[in-house]
């Protein structure tokens, strides 16, 4: 089990041994048609344990049962069914090949994989925008998140319904909804009343998966009629470009610095500023967080390692740029909802309600991030609590722009602007796969004489084809291709305009 990845999978190891490092239970039950192991806590040794066994139950992709286990099954029902014994040999071999075959084939090399990556794509483009639709003045947040969750776990749900294999699907990343100077991940429990306003500046946040493979987007939506003017216009004009460029810089060859070099610059040409702390990463099936990440600004606190982009990766690329000083921060721990599990980390819950509230995390959102809530309210306030004080799951912070005050008392907002995308490293290019249309922008600022960017910008997302030679006519989807390409560098200059 030491070369098992654990980016990959959620390891859980369990035994009735004391002392030892593995989860101190015993199996009750073994599930295949759920693919779960039902299990309950058992006392420590020697220390007299009077607190009530903790009933639990363990999703699982593979089984393994230890060695010896066959002539010791404890009578478990389903054990001898369908468990796969370490001391079959042959049959374990054989399962490991297939195993290695399948994961090699889980990457865009596979058109199937390529084909869950649009599918999701084309999911979380609908739900942003009908979220986008609805978003008018004294409009509830709560409820505009909600309906983007709904929507994306109704459309999920209508694919891959026939098909013999078990497929997850549904919502990657909960709806987030952060208003003028709220940076990201506000999405807000069912109590909350704040609603939006004319004019509020709206940071759209959402993700959807089918069968692991996952697609993000996010957007900046001004509550108004007519075109975006003024500061407003130019921050969200830096996301938008920073964005395109990132697209075109993202490619076999290039580096994750390149990137981050290149999107300062261009909210610098704004006015703008990109702000810390924010990271794009690389995404895996299951793995919204991958290891290769491209961090917004460096500094001797924040560092990543550097790499360079190779063909048949996926990124989540998320530009995130402001008019002030770019440095969110926390203001209230409270407003925090969103929660994903640390997957690498164990410990034995005290409270009755942690164990419950953990336990149906387990079971429900095992690797996604999730919103709490989807949990039973009345008991995620305590169990939550405990949950994170022991590093068992990890937070999605509400981070806040600092606002400014003039010296009229007039208040006013340092406004972010935010663009998210994924994007698949494909043989022929780059393919942005999430993305919806800007509204009219008339920024105050312009690059038409900053001839770095207008280069980077002029760039292709298309690999041209060796050999050179006349294209042959009647091929469609080169057309498409040709076409979009078009439209998104036309999409970029009239962004930019002033």
């Amino acid at each position: 089990m030491e070369g098992i990845d654990t980016r990959l999978y959620d390891v859980v190891c369990i035994s009735t041994a004391p002392g030892s490092y593995l989860l101190l239970a015993r199996c009750t039950g073994v599930d295949a048609d759920g693919q779960a192991v039902h299990c309950q806590t058992v006392a420590d040794g020697g220390v007299r344990d009077t607190s009530e066994p903790w009933r639990f139950r363990v999703s699982d992709d593979k089984l393994v049962m230890a060695t010896g286990a066959e002539a010791s099954t404890f009578g478990v029902h389903g054990v001898k069914e369908h468990a796969i014994f370490l001391r079959q040999g042959v049959g374990f071999r054989e399962m490991s090949d297939d195993e290695a075959r399948e994961e090699k084939e889980l990457d865009l090399t596979s058109p199937d994989v390529v084909t869950k990556y649009k599918s999701a794509a084309e999911i979380v483009n609908k739900a942003l925008q009908s979220v986008i639709s609805k978003c008018k003045p004294k409009a509830k947040i709560v409820d505009l998140c909600e309906q983007g969750d709904a929507f994306i776990r109704e459309q999920a749900g209508n694919i891959y319904k026939n098909v013999k294999k078990k497929i997850e699907r549904g919502v990657a990343f909960p709806t987030c909804i952060s208003v003028n100077n709220t940076v990201c991940h506000f999405s807000p429990l069912a109590s909350d009343d704040t609603v939006v306003e004319e004019n509020d500046i709206v940071k759209i946040d959402m993700g959807c998966h089918i069968d692991g493979f996952i697609a993000v987007v996010g957007h900046t939506h001004v509550i108004q009629e007519g075109p975006v003017t003024g500061r407003a216009a130019d921050v969200i004009a830096a996301a938008n470009t920073a964005a395109e460029v990132a697209l075109r810089l993202v490619r076999p060859g290039k580096k994750n610095k390149d990137v981050t070099e290149a999107i300062q610059k261009v909210a610098a040409a704004y006015d703008c500023k990109i702000v810390e702390g924010v990271l794009s990463h690389q995404l895996k099936q299951f793995v919204i967080d991958g290891n290769k990440v491209i961090i917004s600004v460096t500094n001797p606190e924040t560092r990543v390692d550097e790499f360079e982009f190779e063909e048949n990766e996926v990124y989540a690329i998320d530009v995130v740029t402001s008019t002030g000083e770019g440095k969110p921060k926390l203001l209230d721990e409270k407003q925090t909802t969103i929660y994903k599990r640390a997957v690498d980390k164990n410990y034995h819950l005290k409270m009755k309600s942690s164990r419950f509230i953990f336990s149906e995390i387990s079971q429900k959102f095992p690797i996604m991030p999730f919103s709490a809530r989807a949990l039973e309210e009345k008991r995620a306030r305590l169990g939550l609590v405990e949950c994170m004080n022991h590093d068992l799951l990890q937070p999605y912070p509400v981070l806040h722009e600092k606002p400014e005050f003039s010296f009229l008392l007039f208040f006013f907002y340092r406004r972010p602007g935010h663009i998210k995308f994924t994007v698949l490293l494909m043989p022929n290019g780059s393919d942005r796969i999430t993305s919806h249309p800007l509204q009219q922008l008339l920024p105050s600022k312009t690059i038409d004489d900053n001839a770095e960017i207008k280069a980077w910008l002029a760039l292709g997302t298309k690999t041209k084809k060796k050999g050179g030679g006349k294209k042959k006519k009647g091929k469609k989807g080169d057309a498409q291709d040709d076409a979009a390409e078009s439209e998104t560098k036309d999409g970029a200059s009239n962004s930019t305009a002033a």
